[in-house]
């Protein structure tokens, strides 16, 4: 599935450069067990933008093929209830996630559509961006309004890889401010936790 991009995601700005310019002021929220979580304002929005960083021990590939394997992706990405592929051509895929949330939040669904670019260095870029309106919407779940992300895979070895996880979104419905407070820290943080652990293995 070399050729099918990930879900990797989760919830998941867009190229680096346009996350740059819509998030300020990165703040370091939590660094733990090699994972370090920072979270920025974004203009307009009532919701932070995330960010995670690890190193993991294991190649570029490897990542890459989890990444891919999307009906198995629920097992590393935070609170991901279900994960599949609606369409791919070439190097861009269209993703449906469902989440859990906790009471009394509806539970949410999202659609991206996920574009995979190669560099010289052998670094991989996943572009995650929301197309809430691809598929209709599912009954008994709130369809997430906004994303837009990256995942940056950067290898810094044959068994060594730099992983980028980066998120802005706007989660649709109504949802409590300690319900969005702890899932932009809890997000990045499990789902690099998860991905580290399923790739060390």
């Amino acid at each position: 599935m070399r050729s099918t991009p990930s879900i990797a995601l989760l919830f998941t700005l867009a190229l680096t450069p346009l996350a740059a310019a819509h998030a300020e002021d990165w703040q370091v929220a939590k660094s733990e067990q090699g994972i370090t979580v920072s979270l920025a304002d974004v203009p307009g929005s009532s919701y932070k933008a995330y960010r995670g960083t690890t190193l993991i021990n294991a190649s570029l590939d490897k990542i890459r093929a989890l990444q891919e394997d999307l009906p198995n992706a629920c097992r590393w990405i935070h609170e991901c209830k279900v994960s599949k592929l609606l369409k791919s051509h070439g190097a861009e895929a269209w993703t449906y996630t469902q989440f859990n949330t906790p009471w009394p939040v509806t539970p949410r669904d999202s659609v991206v559509h996920v574009v995979s670019r190669e560099a010289a260095d052998g670094s991989l870029t996943r572009t995650l961006e929301g197309v809430p309106g691809y598929i209709p919407e599912e009954k008994g779940f709130v369809r997430v309004t906004e994303v837009k992300g990256f995942w940056a895979l950067v290898p810094k070895g044959p068994n060594s890889t730099e992983v980028t996880y980066q998120v802005h979104t706007e989660p649709g419905g109504s949802v409590p401010s300690w319900v969005a407070n702890k899932f932009v820290v809890d997000a990045p943080f499990n789902t690099l936790k998860g991905l580290k652990a399923a790739a060390e293995k």
